[in-house]
């Protein structure tokens, strides 16, 4: 059994992760810490593990495993700088800490080195990491739309992309633009063009290419829905429509959970699920690709359980045979 610890388990992605994990038939939960909610059982804060679990929040570490950081954005390297771990646990990261910086400085003078934590890309560096910077929801959809085209030296013109997200990708602490009465029966728009997951989205795609590529616009959108990612991409190419399908079939063969759909795709098809799936299509001189994850799971927990089976050597769809309601 994996021993795992999971700090930040309180929010959403601490949630959803607990949901996998306990029904992951080779992990065992040793601790769940979280300063707010020490001593109170898990269904305190999330109310759906009720009965699924007797554990409670702690504000203790003990030595696990593999530990995941669900902290909020800035306060991974912070913990690992004032926290000691017993026993070197290996560690996945949901925050965005180290995805564009991905060396950690230790008190003692030594350094960490995170590899970049999305499978489809990363596979084998996945399976030799002690260390792991689990990706950015946005980053997740835009990369698996045009990874195949940076990697086959085909992104040759400038890619404009639109991608509308659920309340969920705001987190857990309520804001102005998250509360139902914002949030319901309104859309909007938020950090054009400077959203904070392009940079992470451009080194992935720039290293797959090995070369500095044409910019990459991208619109931001909050939708009126509470989970999932539904974003579409296009770039201008002189491929045809089957060098394009065949191009992705090609990628994404031995994908355990990226898919590449023959007809239209929508979020129902991948809510609650570790899911990716894909629509290419040739319109006049451009290709549009369309990618629909579920934010919180393929878009991050999930995620990172795939992640930690592959540091494991265990099959990477084991925990995560989960089902879309559909309707």
């Amino acid at each position: 059994m994996i021993r795992i610890g999971i700090i930040g388990g309180a929010g959403y992605t601490g949630g959803e992760l607990l949901r996998i994990l306990l029904r992951h038939p080779g992990a065992e939960i040793a601790f769940v810490h979280s300063n707010s909610h020490a001593g109170k059982p898990l269904y305190a804060a999330h109310n759906g593990l009720y009965g699924d679990t007797d554990l409670c929040f702690t504000d203790r570490v003990s030595a696990v495993d593999v530990l995941f950081l669900c902290t909020g954005h800035g306060k991974s390297a912070a913990f690992l700088s004032e926290q000691p771990l017993p026993g070197h646990p290996r560690i996945i990261d949901l925050s965005q800490d180290f995805r564009n910086d991905p060396v950690f400085h230790t008190k003692e003078g030594g350094q960490w080195q995170f590899v970049y934590g999305l499978p489809e890309y990363n596979r084998e560096k996945i399976r030799q990491a002690h260390y792991i910077a689990n990706p950015g929801c946005f980053a997740t959809a835009l990369q698996l739309a045009l990874l195949p085209l940076a990697q086959a030296g085909w992104l040759v013109d400038e890619v404009h992309a639109n991608g509308i997200t659920g309340s969920t990708g705001a987190g857990q602490t309520l804001s102005s633009t998250s509360h139902f009465s914002w949030r319901s029966n309104n859309i909007s728009i938020y950090k054009p063009f400077t959203h904070q997951h392009l940079n992470e989205v451009r080194n992935t795609l720039e290293a797959a290419a090995a070369k500095h590529l044409p910019e990459l616009n991208f619109l931001p959108v909050r939708g009126n829905f509470t989970r999932g990612i539904f974003l579409s991409a296009y770039t201008r190419t002189d491929r045809t429509a089957e060098e394009l399908t065949a191009l992705y079939r090609a990628f994404y063969g031995g994908a355990a959970f990226t898919f590449v759909h023959d007809g239209d795709i929508s979020l129902k098809e991948v809510a609650g699920t570790n899911k990716c799936l894909l629509r290419v299509e040739k319109h006049g001189h451009k290709v549009l690709v369309t990618s629909v994850i579920d934010n919180l799971i393929k878009g991050a927990s999930g995620q990172a359980v795939q992640n930690m089976n592959l540091m494991f050597g265990v099959d990477e769809k084991t925990g995560l045979d989960l089902k879309a309601t559909a309707f």
